[in-house]
């Protein structure tokens, strides 16, 4: 179970902006379920990585920053900037996973700062109000339920192919592989063209798994080109 669990060691942030600008866009980006030696930037010569490299090389890095042995908990500590304890989660079920409404979030920060704030992909931090993200400071919410797509917080039935994910407490249905991807970089491009300040936190639902392959009769060429596209980070 713990190995299950184990989550983000791998972290960057991407500021696409010159020095001019007083309010820089930011990009927060979190892997789920991967470790720090995973990447071929960090020293691994066995995975090759070259899109998180390019990332790693234009991003800037925490290089003290301390996770938990479990995904909420380090994500809740990343969101108030406090130990996570002490924000209520520390850990991934049966109501641990739940983050205090009284932590003043880095989405709340931003947002009081002038910036439109997005959530994509995996939250955790709890899924009905007041604790959802939309709750927390997030002005834009495209997310799975509970902690993976298929897990019992989850839209019944999902899988990762035509599922039904929540947009701003919602549940929409949605067609092909996972989209959450494809709809933060509409949001970020929306934003900068009216000139927005943006915070988006995306948090992809998987990087890559082979056992997709297989279940994807419908199109694995396609899938397999849509998980390995290079993004395309602009200002």
């Amino acid at each position: 179970m713990n190995r299950l669990l184990f989550v983000l060691v791998f972290l960057s942030w991407a500021i696409p902006v010159s020095a001019r600008n007083a309010h820089p866009n930011v990009i927060v980006v979190i892997t789920d379920d991967q470790g720090y030696g995973d990447v071929g930037a960090h020293g691994n010569s066995m995975i090759q990585t070259p899109n998180l490299d390019q990332l790693h090389s234009q991003s800037i890095r925490l290089t003290d920053y301390h996770v938990d042995p479990t995904c909420s908990p380090t994500r809740s500590a990343l969101m108030t900037g406090r130990y996570s304890t002490r924000t209520g989660v520390w850990h991934t079920i049966m109501g641990r996973s739940l983050m205090n409404t009284q932590e003043y979030t880095i989405a709340e920060l931003f947002r009081d700062g002038g910036y439109k704030t997005g959530m994509f992909g995996k939250w955790h931090l709890g899924d009905n109000y007041p604790v959802r993200p939309q709750d927390q400071g997030f002005d834009y919410t495209f997310i799975h339920g509970g902690g993976g797509v298929g897990q019992g917080p989850d839209y019944w039935g999902n899988d990762y192919f035509d599922d039904t994910y929540w947009r701003n407490g919602r549940p929409e249905a949605q067609k092909g592989y996972c989209r959450t991807f494809g709809l933060r970089m509409l949001w970020i491009s929306s934003n900068a063209i009216a000139g927005n300040h943006f915070l988006p936190t995306f948090q992809p639902m998987r990087l890559m798994d082979p056992t997709l392959y297989q279940k994807n009769t419908r199109n694995p060429t396609k899938l397999k080109v849509w998980v390995h596209r290079r993004p395309n980070f602009t200002e």
